[in-house]
C-alpha cells in the first residue's frame, strides 16, 4: 500500500518479534513495570518516550507482553493521560513550528504544502478521536491557539 502524501510504497523497517511471550531473561514483576510506567508519567513523559526509557535504561522489550496492557492503557487506569492523544499533539507541534518558519520565510513554498499536508492530517484524525470518543465533541483545533494544545 502507498503512503499517505508520497508515491512511496516502501515497508522497510524492524519488525517486532512474531512470539508473544515475555523473555526468560526480564527480571521485572508486571506490578514493577505498573508503577515504573506511573512515576514516569507523573514526570511528564509521553507513552512513547516512556517506552524508550523502558527499553533502553530498564531492557523491557514490550510492556504489553509483560503486564498485560498498553502503556497508554496503564497511564489512563492511573489518571495521567493527557487531554489531547500524544500523536495528535506530535502533529499540532510540527504545524506550529512550520507557522513559526513561514512567519519568518514567507516564500517557501514547499514548507507551506507541508503544512497543508500536516493540517489534512491533524483535521482527520481529530475527526476519527471525535468519533471514538478520545476527544470531545466539542474540541475543535485552531491553528492560532496551538500552543495551548501543547500545555
Amino acid at each position: 500500500m502507498a503512503r499517505m502524501h508520497s508515491r512511496d510504497k516502501g515497508v522497510s523497517g524492524s519488525k517486532r518479534p512474531l512470539k508473544k511471550t515475555v523473555p526468560s531473561w526480564i527480571r521485572y514483576k508486571p506490578k514493577e513495570v505498573e508503577l515504573l510506567v506511573g512515576k514516569m508519567a507523573k514526570d511528564g513523559k509521553t507513552a512513547s518516550q516512556i517506552g524508550l526509557h523502558l527499553r533502553d535504561t530498564y531492557g523491557i522489550p514490550d510492556v504489553k507482553t509483560l503486564s498485560g496492557k498498553r502503556i497508554t492503557a496503564i497511564i489512563i487506569e492511573k489518571k495521567l493521560a493527557p487531554q489531547v492523544p500524544e500523536d495528535l499533539r506530535a502533529l499540532i507541534k510540527k504545524a506550529a513550528l512550520v507557522r513559526k518558519h513561514l512567519e519568518d520565510n514567507k516564500q517557501d513554498m514547499p514548507a507551506f504544502r507541508g503544512l497543508q499536508l500536516t493540517d489534512s492530517k491533524i483535521n482527520r484524525l481529530v475527526k476519527y478521536y471525535k468519533r471514538t470518543g478520545k476527544l470531545d465533541v466539542s474540541w475543535k483545533y485552531d491553528p492560532s491557539k496551538a500552543s495551548t494544545y501543547l500545555e
